[in-house]
């Protein structure tokens, strides 16, 4: 089955980090639906341009078999009849990184493969409003800090103020897993955002995954507070509020946590706020009593409405 998906994306493995990942953005709905494949434990496999779709569950068999990057991409194209049209890239988890642009594919179109430090990537590109695209993203991934998925987004970025897609932004797609599997699928897949249809997919993609890392934190927060250590509970809501300082979610948590952790005055300050706000608020306060889930002296009680 083939999808016109023109577009640029990029594909990344760190093994320093244990992990690998992909980003793609296009003039085209859900594109993280066509192009984008990644499997912890097992690979990455990109497929774009005419996609063959099917590239990417078959890709990612041959991966799981223990076959190079090379030779996966060897095999697909070997056969595929429309295999000129087609511009992929696969990675595998040892860093062995190739792709493919089809001499078919629409100008501006190209790809490149390369290091950097610990990171294999390939970045590849069709229907460009220029050539200097995919080099640029290139660019700004090797000279991109910090996480892999804020370096892909990076490379996503780069790629836009080159001129990007001929015909504009419509969709976006940013993945992140493990190198090596757990088996454990909650904890395999660390980041898995999608904008399937927004004039500005690019800047709603970095505002997700802005959020994605406060709910970590939160997350984070929510398991310290199961395992009764409510101090490092208040820290990581902290540290969530840090990032969204505007997230109900995130003031509520911050506030129970500091009223669990012995600070129930600051909790009770923090919470009062929000409740003039919302009464659903002071609800949710209430039930969480009853269940026990927050203890609170009787005055303090008194002075939450609970």
């Amino acid at each position: 089955m083939s999808r016109p998906c023109r577009t640029y994306s990029i594909a990344a493995l760190d093994l320093e980090l244990g992990q690998m990942g992909a980003a793609v953005q296009s003039h085209w709905f859900s594109v993280g639906s066509v192009v984008p494949w990644a499997e912890p434990g097992t690979g990455i496999v990109i497929t774009q341009s005419f996609a063959n779709v099917s590239f990417g569950p078959r890709g990612l068999e041959l991966l799981r078999q223990g076959r190079a990057a090379g030779e996966v991409l060897a095999a697909l194209l070997a056969q595929d009849e429309g295999r000129e049209l087609r511009q992929a890239a696969v990675l595998d988890t040892r860093g062995g990184a190739a792709a493919h642009t089809g001499t078919r594919c629409l100008p501006e179109a190209g790809h490149r493969l390369g290091q950097a430090g610990s990171a294999a990537y390939s970045v590849q590109a069709n229907m460009m409003v220029r050539s200097s695209v995919w080099p640029a993203m290139a660019e700004a991934f090797e000279s991109g800090r910090g996480p892999l998925a804020e370096r892909l987004l990076a490379a996503l970025r780069a790629a836009q103020n080159e001129g990007g897609d001929l015909r504009g932004q419509q969709s976006a797609a940013l993945v992140v897993v493990r190198t090596a599997a757990t088996h454990q699928p909650w904890e395999d897949r660390l980041v898995e955002l999608r904008v399937e249809d927004h004039p500005r997919p690019l800047a709603e993609l970095s505002r997700l995954l802005e959020v994605h890392r406060t709910y970590e934190h939160m997350n984070r927060g929510d398991l310290l507070l199961e395992k009764g250590q409510p101090g490092e509970a208040v820290a990581e809501y902290g540290r969530a509020l840090a990032l969204c300082p505007h997230s109900a979610e995130a003031r509520f948590w911050h506030g129970v946590t500091l009223t669990s952790a012995g600070r129930q005055a600051e909790g009770i300050a923090r919470l009062r706020r929000l409740f003039r706000r919302r009464s659903a608020w002071r609800t949710l306060a209430r039930r969480l009593r009853d269940q026990g889930l927050l203890e609170l002296e009787p005055a303090a009680a008194r002075k939450l409405g609970l």
